[in-house]
């Protein structure tokens, strides 16, 4: 077994003792994964392959705080258990997996992982009404037109996008770039940076693209290095977009990089090593460093408890807050809990501070199910991602 494949099964270890050290009564009435004493949450995303880091932090930060509500008793008497099931990130494992999910009878979904499969698990959760809250991805397809079972957190791609672009612009960096993974993902992100560019009566200088699941990136890396932009964005997991900062910084070309949050910005570091200096990742969730913060102390406190030998994680982080969103709601909906009364809970959060700053506010209603839309820059420096405050040595 691979060393990716062990460290996924010792996770899935973990997930699972969740679910064991749950007692399941008898079944309340006709909603499906409810009983007397727990709520069944199905969860597909990569556990194991070239992007596993993303699925398993992600799943990690959630039972961090499950755990933490399990321990206070759960929710109304009940434990919330966790099915989490591996993707490897691939599309063509979607269905099965999602089926694995139903057949399992879940309450709910969550903790998803990626644009290529959500775009198959959407439309599946819709014609099954089963809600479906947080995915790692800000891709459009999950906001407009709003889904009534598919509850969004994060910011977008295209409000990432947007922030990247009109900083650039500001520091008169004006020849911009695009490599980008050749898949929904890759293409949705292009597409906000050719929102974002429009804005200002420009279009990207150059596109490159790489396969998903790979890090085959030089013919995307030359295509773009011919045009000699100043500055170029790169859409795709840790691994190959380490691959490309490495590859252009051998060849002797040092643009301004920036890529958005499902990069997995610990391992991307980890990955390029010294390369990464100087690469702009912007963010969904505030820096984990900001223990000031009521959600980030808990985090920090409930990843020291449950998973000791774990550093926090952006990823991990934004998993922790996905899972709070779906407590709350649960919490809302009372206990002759339904599918329908969950989604009606969650529409009924207004302006509620979930401890994050006063830039992260959560609100829902029936015709908006996105929770956040603030963007947090951030920079790699002395091999950690530190708040950007100011762009003016950018590209300099």
């Amino acid at each position: 077994m691979s060393r990716h494949g062990a460290e996924s099964v010792h996770f899935c270890l973990r997930v699972l003792f969740l679910i064991l050290a749950v007692a399941v009564a008898s079944s309340t009435g006709q909603t499906p994964g409810v009983t007397d004493n727990s709520i069944l949450i199905g969860s597909c995303s990569a556990l194991d392959g070239p992007a596993h880091v993303l699925g398993n932090q992600t799943v990690m930060g959630a039972t961090a705080y499950l755990h933490g509500i399990n321990d206070e008793g759960g929710v109304f008497g009940r434990k919330i258990q966790l099915l989490a099931f591996d993707d490897g990130y691939d599309p063509d494992k979607a269905p099965v997996c999602f089926r694995r999910m139903a057949k399992e009878n879940v309450f709910s979904l969550g903790f998803f992982v990626g644009t290529p499969t959500a775009k198959v698990y959407v439309p599946m959760a819709q014609e099954e009404k089963i809600p479906v809250v947080g995915l790692f991805t800000g891709a459009q397809l999950l906001y407009e037109p709003l889904k009534h079972y598919v509850i969004n957190i994060r910011a977008s791609y295209y409000d990432e996008t947007r922030e990247q672009i009109d900083k650039l612009w500001e520091q008169n960096i004006r020849k911009i770039g695009v490599i980008y993974q050749d898949d929904a993902f890759g293409k949705t992100v292009l597409d906000g940076v050719k929102l974002a560019l429009q804005k200002h009566n420009s279009a990207p200088v150059a596109l490159g693209t790489f396969a998903r699941n790979t890090v085959d990136i030089e013919g995307g890396l030359r295509e773009v290095m011919a045009t000699r932009p100043q500055a170029v964005i790169v859409v795709g997991p840790y691994s190959p977009v380490a691959a490309v900062v490495k590859q252009a910084h051998a060849a002797g070309w040092k643009p301004q990089f920036l890529t958005v949050s499902f990069v997995g910005t610990e391992e991307f570091i980890k990955e390029a090593g010294p390369d990464a200096e100087g690469t702009i990742i912007t963010q969904v969730v505030p820096p984990y460093d900001r223990t000031d913060y009521l959600t980030v102390a808990l985090y920090q406190k409930y990843l020291t408890k449950y998973y000791p030998a774990q550093p926090p994680s952006f990823v991990s982080f934004e998993g922790f807050v996905d899972a709070m969103v779906l407590v709350e709601g649960l919490k809302r909906a009372g206990k002759d809990l339904t599918r329908e009364k969950f989604i009606s809970a969650i529409e009924s959060i207004h302006n509620m501070n979930v401890g994050l700053g006063p830039k992260l506010v959560l609100n829902y209603g029936p015709t908006e199910h996105k929770g956040f839309d603030h963007v947090y820059p951030t920079v790699v420096r002395g091999g950690k991602p530190i708040l950007l405050t100011d762009w003016s040595s950018v590209g300099k």
